[in-house]
């Protein structure tokens, strides 16, 4: 695909130093690079670094963008490689469903917290793009399914160069031999890769994405179930709870490395932590339901970010809690840093 007229205008503007038009250039990509660096990494911290180092390479690479060639695959190919970089150096992100086996019935608490960063992190849906404008018809999994927290871990147990032909394929639909251009292979071994990173998350994956869950229940329902949920954690209502919770469910906190399988564990747990003064604001992360909590600070006299949860659901039931008990991902969300009393 060759650059559109504009793209060229701009670009011989910015090879001659104008920043301005640089960023007239890379700006309408920014929230599609961005969500591919955090499918690549697991990371919104990750991937605001890695773009960033993505505009600061293509900037210092514009004389070798080669006249007459799309700008988009350019750009995919830099963010890629910076995603390559950075994976040979740490280790994968990971949810504590994938860090150890479900806490026993003698748990007494979520564990001492690991604070090294090998968590997975959630996704605000506000910043993704417009990829389905972008991606062929080929693309296998439409916007919003491939930022779904099943997915995302699943990509994290692939090796770094599977993922990123299962991404530039699969989500972005890329051909083979773009793929191949882009990772300097070919595309017989793009195609080889694809087949094991395919079957590898496909083994991991639940049988029906969040996507077709949310969809079969209609905004209606679901706000009332999240409604509900609110409630019964904010009154720690057991019976609400009980009703609302699917018999395999299941907890997890990150940092903290304990989590909990069973209706019945993850009901003792949260009734195991007391009845704090809670506030809440509802949001979307990772294309699902998510809650922000807030925590009552007597010495402040306000409520404090505590956690972000993300809801994955069965029907109208919810079947797995993910808290991540990071205060500081609530402003990154584009949500208070405080509630008033």
């Amino acid at each position: 695909m060759l650059a559109e007229p504009h793209e060229r205008w701009l670009l011989d503007a910015a090879r001659a130093g104008d920043q301005e038009s640089f960023r007239g250039l890379v700006e309408p990509r920014r929230a599609e690079l961005l969500a591919h660096c955090y499918r690549m990494l697991g990371s919104l911290q990750d991937a605001e670094d890695a773009l960033q180092e993505t505009m600061f390479r293509a900037w210092r690479g514009l004389s070798t963008f080669e006249d007459g060639r799309a700008l988009r695959p350019w750009l995919y190919r830099i963010a890629t490689n910076v995603c390559l970089d950075l994976l040979a150096k740490r280790p994968r992100r990971v949810l504590p469903i994938d860090h150890g086996p479900a806490a026993d019935d003698n748990a007494t608490g979520p564990g001492k917290p690991l604070m090294e960063r090998i968590w997975l992190e959630p996704y605000p849906d506000e910043q993704l793009g417009d990829e389905d404008d972008y991606a062929a018809p080929e693309a296998r999994y439409e916007q919003r399914e491939s930022v779904e927290l099943a997915f995302i871990a699943a990509l994290q147990h692939l090796p770094a160069r599977q993922r990123a032909v299962l991404i530039l394929r699969e989500v972005l639909g890329f051909s083979a031999r773009e793929v191949a251009e882009l990772l300097e292979t070919t595309a017989a071994s793009v195609n080889s890769a694809l087949q094991r990173a395919r079957k590898a998350v496909e083994e991991r994956l639940p049988a029906q994405s969040q996507q077709t869950t949310l969809r079969a229940l209609g905004d209606e329902q679901l706000r009332a179930v999240v409604q509900r949920y609110v409630e019964a954690w904010e009154s720690r209502n057991v019976d609400a709870l009980l009703t609302l919770l699917v018999d395999d469910a299941r907890f997890a906190m990150p940092p903290f490395p304990n989590w909990f399988q069973g209706r019945d564990a993850v009901i003792a747990f949260i009734a195991s932590t007391g009845r704090p003064r809670l506030r809440h604001v509802l949001t979307r992360a990772n294309g699902q339901p998510a809650v922000a909590w807030y925590v009552w600070n007597r010495a402040r006299q306000t409520y404090l970010p505590s956690s972000l949860e993300v809801l994955t659901l069965d029907g109208a039931q919810v079947k797995e809690i993910v808290a991540f008990a990071s205060p500081e991902l609530v402003p990154r969300f584009g949500l208070p840093s405080a509630l008033p009393a």
